[in-house]
């Protein structure tokens, strides 16, 4: 969908967040077609459940991040596309609605019938998509370089992300801009110990741990810190 600020330019949104990080840090818990818990509607906002996306469907179906894409999609009716060897593309399509993919997912390799109001393309009219802006969602691009580099890295770049979307919310004076600074500074961090074989769990669990504390030691130090630009 875009999240929250998928009608702001990237300046409009950087000035916003220098300007009047309250008005941010309100619409950035906002999402404008999903009902969802507080912390996925801000990774919406920052993009970074986008992110997180590409690296699961990379693992889930074997594909080279290379051919993965993120596409905005406003409307939130195509949620996914896979496209085939001879270019053409299967879609999957529904409402907005996040008891439909519960339901997928209790149900398993079976599709239930259920009470819902039927898709109505008509209804919808039309169907629009735009390349994201990865100045704008610098976590897009976080998450990619996390999942290329694999081991550790991902279990970093999802720790820090989590620690820096709740302190987002929990109103400490995180600013919007600063959640993908401290991401990226954990993952800048991380490359000294940065692990790529033979990785245990032991070793996603102490980097999980770890990259939390980055976030919370850190803080201060990046509300400080330039705007991100990539």
């Amino acid at each position: 969908s875009g999240g929250a600020f998928r009608d702001f330019s990237k300046d409009e949104l950087f000035d916003m967040c220098e300007n009047d990080p309250r008005a941010v840090q309100k619409k950035a818990t906002t999402h404008p077609n999903w009902d969802m818990g507080a912390k996925i509607t801000l990774d919406s906002a920052t993009m970074m459940n986008k992110g997180l996306e590409v690296i699961e469907a990379h693992y889930l179906f074997g594909a080279s991040y290379d051919d993965i894409d993120i596409v905005i999609h406003p409307q939130s009716i195509v949620h996914s596309m896979v496209e085939t060897q001879d270019t053409s593309c299967i879609a999957q399509l529904g409402w907005a609605d996040m008891r439909l993919p519960i339901v997928y997912s209790v149900s398993w390799p079976h599709r239930l019938k259920m009470p819902y109001k039927p898709l109505n393309l008509a209804e919808i009219g039309s169907l629009t998509f735009k390349a994201p802006d990865t100045e704008k969602y610098p976590c897009i691009a976080l998450a990619y370089e996390a999942g290329k580099k694999g081991g550790t890295m991902t279990a970093v770049l999802n720790a820090a992300n989590e620690a820096a979307n709740e302190m987002f919310r929990e109103d400490v004076g995180l600013g919007f801009l600063d959640i993908p600074k401290l991401i990226e500074g954990a993952m800048e961090a991380h490359k000294e110990d940065f692990k790529v074989d033979d990785v245990t769990l032991d070793d996603i669990l102490s980097c999980d741990a770890w990259a939390r504390e980055y976030v919370a030691e850190n803080t201060k130090n990046v509300v400080k810190a330039p705007i991100l630009s990539t």
